[in-house]
């Protein structure tokens, strides 16, 4: 049962030398939070818990006695609450439960010289005392590591009753049996809880440390180091890193220190710095997914400006001439990978890129006509409501420049509400917090530039 609590709150952390991008701050207030959680499954899973047999022999007036007691399993378990608390140093938490009591049935069998006997008991046992200290780690490869430093058990005291048989020959002899079942009991107990947290140990050992976003992402998410724990908060560093699933690539640049806002109102706080947006963007660069061909379909309606040579002839006199009347495409793709930066009042992304454009004869041949170089910033404003990330985009600056053209010089500036459609349209969407059993509730998202040694760099944080 220790074990159980133990087991809840080392799963909430699962959250080198290297710079975390992606940081979890768990508090006091939810390392409690978790312990009332973790006492609830508990009670809950009581029933399914079965004991191994109790053998032995005890000595009465007739002579020695062995005897089973086998089928053990808990009916029920007056739980208080357990206490727990971090640990800085090894870092790990310390778990106490004290003044437990379970009752408990099963059946008896004995061997008295030719006699062999057996029936039911119910037994209960008072003042069970538990104390457990587990310490967190780091694997070579990433994963958490749990492993049990010490455990103290100690049971108060047994009462048992037997039912059937010639019970009522050695129910008077209770009192030799009770000593010797309490301490097979109490010498059970942390093997027991160590058991536990050695195949707990294994299963985590055999998680994956990466998941695999969509058919191109796949986010990293191994511990950069050992958790760090305080008196009232444990922090735990993720590389957050974003790769090409078909071909992982590391970028140019690395994740660069941040700090964590101290908020022990909260339960909890993950903190993402713009290293991780920009290895997403970098990953999709290198494998050269960020493009798109634009055609007159994918314009809005209402734009003054449509591809086709008509159209863009108003600005081009010598396009119309060469191709009257005949629709156009735009090949846009990017230069170098977006850039995006966090700042307090909102994220921004500054894309360079190239706009190649084509006129599409009667036969479907295209025809290369002009190709203009784009330098564009954006800005972007996030906020967390129904438990969801929405954000809205606007374009802070578009710059076109004329890099090559086959139909003659011409002003490219009379003509960005084309692009301005295209990029808005890209920059539609949101993203859903949450996983299957758990969901954020009075969430809140800060976008901070917080300054850590001597230098400063850019979170999301969210809480």
């Amino acid at each position: 049962m220790l074990l159980s609590v133990t087991v809840v709150l080392s799963l909430l952390s699962c959250v080198c030398g290297e710079n975390p991008a992606v940081q979890v701050v768990l508090t006091n207030k939810g390392l409690q939070y978790g312990k009332h959680a973790a006492a609830d499954w508990i009670q809950e899973r009581l029933s399914t818990i079965t004991f191994p047999d109790i053998t032995g022999s005890v000595h009465i007036v007739f002579g020695d006695v062995d005897y089973t007691l086998t089928g053990i399993t808990i009916v029920k378990c007056d739980l208080p609450e357990p206490s727990v608390e971090f640990l800085q140093n090894p870092p790990g938490f310390k778990t106490t439960i004290s003044d437990l009591s379970i009752a408990i049935t099963g059946g008896w069998r004995t061997h008295f010289g030719l006699i062999n006997d057996g029936g039911t008991f119910d037994m209960a046992i008072f003042n069970v005392d538990v104390t457990s200290v587990v310490q967190l780690g780091k694997e070579a490869d990433g994963h958490l590591s749990v492993s049990s430093i010490s455990c103290d058990a100690q049971v108060g005291d047994v009462d048992i009753e037997f039912h059937g048989g010639a019970s009522f020959i050695f129910q008077p002899f209770v009192e030799h049996f009770k000593g010797r079942i309490r301490d097979e009991i109490q010498k059970r107990l942390c093997p027991g809880v160590e058991e536990n947290i050695e195949s707990f140990e294994n299963l985590l050992h055999v998680m994956n440390v990466s998941v695999d976003v969509n058919e191109v992402l796949s986010l990293a998410l191994p511990l950069t180091d050992i958790p760090i724990i305080g008196a009232s908060s444990m922090n735990v560093g993720l590389k957050g890193e974003f790769y090409n699933i078909k071909a992982p690539v590391e970028p140019p640049f690395e994740a660069q220190p941040f700090t964590m806002p101290d908020k022990p109102s909260y339960m909890l706080s993950v903190g993402m710095s713009d290293f991780t947006l920009n290895s997403a963007s970098y990953a999709y660069f290198s494998a050269k997914l960020l493009q798109l061909l634009i055609n007159d379909s994918m314009i809005p309606a209402i734009s003054p400006v449509h591809l086709n040579t008509t159209s863009l002839g108003k600005f081009i006199p010598k396009l119309a001439e060469m191709y009257p009347d005949m629709l156009m495409s735009v090949l846009v793709y990017a230069q170098e990978a977006p850039k995006f930066s966090i700042q307090p009042d909102a994220v921004n992304v500054t894309i360079k890129a190239v706009a190649k454009a084509s006129v599409i004869l009667p036969n479907g041949t295209q025809i290369p006509v002009f190709t203009i170089n784009v330098d564009s910033k954006f800005s972007s404003e996030l906020w967390i409501d129904d438990g969801k990330l929405k954000g809205s985009v606007k374009m802070d600056n578009l710059t076109l420049t004329l890099a090559s053209s086959e139909v003659g010089t011409f002003k490219c500036c009379s003509f960005p509400d084309l692009f301005f459609s295209v990029t808005e349209k890209l920059g539609e969407g949101f993203l859903v917090l949450g996983t299957k059993h758990a969901q954020l509730v009075n969430s809140v998202l800060k976008k901070e530039k917080v300054g850590t040694f001597r230098r400063t760099h850019n979170a999301l944080v969210f809480e």
